[in-house]
């Protein structure tokens, strides 16, 4: 994930305990943008034979990052959450969450 901090401008990184309590890593701007984000940019974790990042409904992030083989995939945050609590899963895949949510970027390695 630390490659994906080249697309984010003035950048200011969360302390040990934002980290854990707030749930965001880095604050700052995607480059060409003009808004300031605070990103959860959490890697992946190994578990049961399957890749998967688990969320938490408290974060104080804007954005949630999602990391595949060739692209970064930024979600909103809020929008994630609302998306999860409305439905009946507790599993989605990235595929299912860009065509669901309207506020997406993909970004290309």
């Amino acid at each position: 994930m630390k490659s994906f901090l080249k697309h984010i401008t003035e950048k200011k990184f969360a302390t040990e305990e934002q980290r854990k309590k707030e749930i965001w890593d880095v604050e700052g701007r995607l480059k060409n943008g003009n808004q300031v984000y605070k990103f959860d940019i959490r890697p992946l974790i190994k578990r049961n034979d399957r890749e998967e990042k688990t969320g938490f409904f408290n974060s104080l992030s804007d954005k949630i990052v999602f990391e595949e083989q060739d692209k970064w995939i930024v979600f909103d945050t809020e929008e994630l959450h609302e998306y999860i609590k409305s439905s009946n899963k507790r599993d989605f895949h990235s595929s299912d969450l860009l065509q669901a949510l309207s506020w997406n970027l993909v970004i290309t390695k």
